[in-house]
């Protein structure tokens, strides 16, 4: 059986009405339904018998089988909404805090870098109008 012919159970679908309920983007609500699946896949048992404790074991597991930051943050924020809104429980995620990511500057060109970068453009340009 596979995912489209198996029936899907009252709290998935409990779910997936609160996230069009809040008009949650088809992507978001994607990642929350992955973030309970997991968590599921994980204690081998339906998601909403986990406790405080199940969760914060599922967040060590996540971070030593080197989950990015913005992977665990995203699976903290779809737990958080399952636990707080579609269980009414959310004083099982209190403990769960997402994790700070790192911000990167943009690579700046300097002016020289962008002339070189132009400059073979500029001539094909030039020669396609006759100049």
């Amino acid at each position: 059986m596979n995912d489209s012919t198996r029936a899907i159970s009252p709290l998935r679908q409990r779910m997936m009405e609160d996230m069009r309920l809040r008009k949650l983007a088809p992507q978001t609500q994607a990642g929350y339904i992955r973030a309970v699946r997991r968590l599921a896949g994980y204690l081998r048992r339906p998601p909403d018998t986990a406790t405080v404790e199940d969760l914060r074991n599922f967040q060590l597991y996540l971070v030593d089988h080197g989950t990015s930051p913005i992977t665990l943050n995203a699976t903290i924020t779809g737990l958080k909404f399952f636990f707080g809104i579609t269980l009414d429980r959310a004083q099982l995620m209190a403990k769960m805090n997402p994790v700070f990511v790192p911000r990167t500057l943009p690579v700046v060109l300097s002016r020289e870098e962008v002339t070189l970068l132009i400059a073979p453009h500029v001539t094909v340009v030039a020669a396609r109008i006759g100049r």
